[in-house]
């Protein structure tokens, strides 16, 4: 599959979101009417994304109000990217202010050198929990890596967990799992659950039963996928019958009418951050907006918007019950997903995608 044909499924994502974005009136969503002073300046702020239905639900939930009520001007580009952050900071030609991406990303380049600059703690919310802050990143979703499936593939059987995924003969049809291009970390943890390791012994995962796992799999996957518009567009287009995806891109397609769904059980619960990279010409705007995106009502609008939790304990006031309950940190989903291992990802990961890179070409 070409590079032109994943910016193309790239650019179709973005546009099935859309639909789903506006027909929620404006009034839906909880206003904000001004900022702490602290957070208005001026000039301009640069953020990368990681694109899609992401992108366009981040214009509506704060980009927009930021820009409105700071002064600041916001331009936003998809395709943020921890090896073009390395490549920047590397050259001294940083052209993102802000990025958004993973703790284990910028814990994995801080291993390399001073790639990010230190979060100003001083402009964000109290509301925002510990467990959220780290030294070179501030948390600001939570979300699900989970199983999506085509509800019309199989004559009503419905795959749950990922046994079930790797079970071809009751779920035949072409499947696609994540890679390990775009500073992707490759499933191992949906292999080892699928060879029956039980979810609270995954940590440390067992690298050679994970690849024999994955042996079992791999003429079933057709794409290694990279970026996140890529598995539901897939099912969109009928190329495959499972994938693994991002929980909040099935909302858009969901929303279009594709007879797709997601099956939560063995999930891995997981955060995105934003990140400042370090000489970033507009640091002190990037801080002033990763304090304001963080904020009660900015953090419950993404929310409204695309089914992905909050980080400030206060957001909940701002929205419905039946808001609440989409969301991986809903209490009922939260109790069928898995706790994303970091630090271990961290510690593995160039052993783990040599390792992958070599097998896949086996």
């Amino acid at each position: 599959m070409t590079k032109h044909t994943l910016g193309r499924r790239a650019v179709i994502a973005a546009g099935l979101a859309l639909p789903f974005i506006n027909t929620r009136a404006k009034a839906d969503l909880p206003e904000l009417t001004s900022i702490p002073e602290k957070l208005k300046g001026t000039g301009e702020l640069r953020i990368a994304t990681f694109g899609g239905f992401m992108q366009q639900s981040q214009k509506k939930a704060y980009f927009e109000p930021f820009e409105k009520l700071s002064g600041i001007k916001v331009n936003d580009f998809a395709g943020s990217d921890f090896t073009k952050i390395k490549a920047m900071v590397d050259t001294g030609t940083v052209e993102w202010d802000l990025a958004q991406t993973g703790r284990g990303a910028v814990l994995n380049l801080q291993k390399k050198g001073d790639y990010f600059e230190p979060i100003d703690y001083n402009l964000v919310d109290p509301g925002v929990g510990e467990d959220f802050r780290f030294d070179r990143g501030l948390e600001m979703l939570v979300w699900a890596q989970v199983l999506a499936f085509r509800t019309d593939a199989f004559k009503g059987a419905k795959p749950s967990g990922w046994a079930d995924f790797w079970d071809t003969k009751k779920f035949p049809g072409d499947r696609t799992l994540i890679g390990a291009g775009s500073g992707n970390n490759p499933e191992l943890e949906f292999a080892l659950l699928a060879a029956g390791v039980p979810a609270d012994k995954l940590y440390p995962l067992d690298l050679d039963m994970a690849f024999a796992s994955y042996d079992r799999i791999k003429s079933d996957v057709v794409k290694w996928w990279e970026t996140g518009a890529v598995p539901p567009q897939m099912l969109t287009d009928r190329e495959v019958v499972l994938a693994s995806v991002w929980n909040g891109r099935m909302a858009a397609i969901q929303k279009a009418g594709v007879p797709a769904a997601v099956s939560w059980p063995q999930g891995l619960m997981k955060r995105d951050c934003w990140a400042v990279p370090k000489g970033a010409k507009n640091a002190s705007n990037a801080m002033k907006f990763i304090a304001f995106s963080t904020m009660a009502i900015p953090q419950a609008r993404l929310s409204s918007l695309i089914p992905y939790g909050f980080v400030n304990d206060k957001s909940p006031e701002y929205m419905t019950a039946e808001q609440m309950a989409q969301l991986p940190s809903a209490p009922a989903i939260r109790s069928q997903l898995i706790p994303y291992d970091y630090q271990w990802w961290v510690d593995n990961r160039d052993t783990v995608i040599n390792r992958f890179n070599k097998w896949l070409l086996g």
